[in-house]
Parts: structure tokens; C-alpha cells; sequence
């Protein structure tokens, strides 16, 4: 069992990965967090001298998550383009998500984009642990040669579903749109590589 100490700073990183998603990094203050985890204001920099450090330990908390969840996957579908469909599920797994703050991985990306580029690119380790588990999948498909762009190409799918699903707080569009991307994944897996 981890130790107390432990459990507080995992409290901690988890109240500011919600906080990050729901108000945005630059619009969370250190106080938001204190309110979140429910710690006492002196006990935070215990564990954390400053906001950024909190940053970098959530993004190290969503990798971890985003790892294991895509190896509990590639233990329970058999085959790629299964595996394919689950991650295109994420889409109305996280609907109601979507509709309210857009994409967790995009927006933090897109505002820390902006003026906070050291940050981003630790941010960017969130897409590049599912590019990398989907580039194994188009391999396995027979795309090896095409996997990097294929992966990139699901992704920008997936991030301009999101993106416009919030913007016109539309389920139904993300839906569509998310059964259209299978279709077209659906062809890759029986050799036709015509763009979705």
C-alpha cells in the first residue's frame, strides 16, 4: 500500500489533470488545486515548488494511464483492426467530455502551443505514446511501410472530430463521423487505401 505521503501527492496530481482539462493550465491557480486535492496550501509545496512541476507530474500521471490502457488493449482484441475500432471508441467513450472541453491531449497541446513551447513538448508525449502504439497496428495490418502517416492521418481525424464537435456541441456529428473513420479503416484492412 503506498504510503500516506504518496497518496497526497497522487491526490495532488490528480485534482490538477482535471483542473488542466476542465479550466485550462494557464487559468488554474495554485489555490484551485489546493481546493481540488483537498491539502493544506503549505503541505503542496512539499511536493511541488511551482505550477510547472505539477504540469510535467500530470502529464507523466496521463502517459502512464494512456500506456497501460493501450496494453490492456493489445491483451484484449486479437487482431489490429480491432484494436483500430476500440481506440476510434475513445470518440463516444468520451462524448459528453467532448462536448463540454474539447480533446484533454489537443487543448492542453493548443494552449501551451502558444507561449509555453518547453512545456508543449512535454505535452506532446501524450499523442506520441498512442502514435507510436498506432503505427504498430497499421503494421501488423500490412501498412508497415505507411504506418507513420496512416497514424498521423487517425489522429488529425480524430483531433478535427473533436475540435468541431465542440465548437457546435454536436453528439450526433462525432458520431457520424466517428462511424465514417471505421468505414474507412474497415477498407484498409481489406486493401483498399483509399483516403477516409
Amino acid at each position: 500500500m503506498p504510503k500516506k505521503s504518496e497518496r497526497t501527492r497522487q491526490r495532488i496530481v490528480e485534482a490538477a489533470n482535471r483542473l488542466f482539462y476542465h479550466k485550462g493550465y494557464n487559468q488554474t491557480s495554485f489555490s484551485d488545486v489546493v481546493q481540488a486535492a483537498a491539502v493544506p496550501r503549505g503541505n503542496i509545496y512539499y511536493y511541488f515548488k511551482t505550477k510547472d512541476e505539477i504540469l510535467e507530474a500530470a502529464i507523466r500521471y496521463r502517459t502512464g494511464r494512456i500506456s497501460q490502457m493501450l496494453e490492456q488493449w493489445t491483451g484484449s482484441y486479437k487482431t489490429p483492426i480491432q484494436r483500430l475500432h476500440r481506440f476510434l471508441d475513445i470518440l463516444s467513450d468520451s462524448s459528453d467530455a467532448i462536448m463540454r472541453y474539447g480533446c484533454p491531449m489537443g487543448t492542453l497541446n493548443t494552449e501551451l502551443g502558444k507561449e509555453q513551447r518547453d512545456l508543449q513538448r512535454q505535452a506532446e508525449n501524450l499523442f506520441k505514446v498512442f502514435e507510436s502504439w498506432l503505427v504498430d497496428q497499421f503494421s501488423e495490418l500490412g501498412y508497415a511501410e505507411r504506418a507513420h502517416e496512416l497514424s498521423l492521418r487517425l489522429m488529425a481525424f480524430g483531433q478535427g472530430i473533436n475540435v468541431m464537435s465542440h465548437v457546435h456541441n454536436d453528439p450526433a456529428f462525432l458520431r457520424r463521423e466517428k462511424e465514417r473513420l471505421g468505414a474507412w479503416l474497415d477498407r484498409l484492412a481489406e486493401g483498399n487505401d483509399e483516403c477516409a
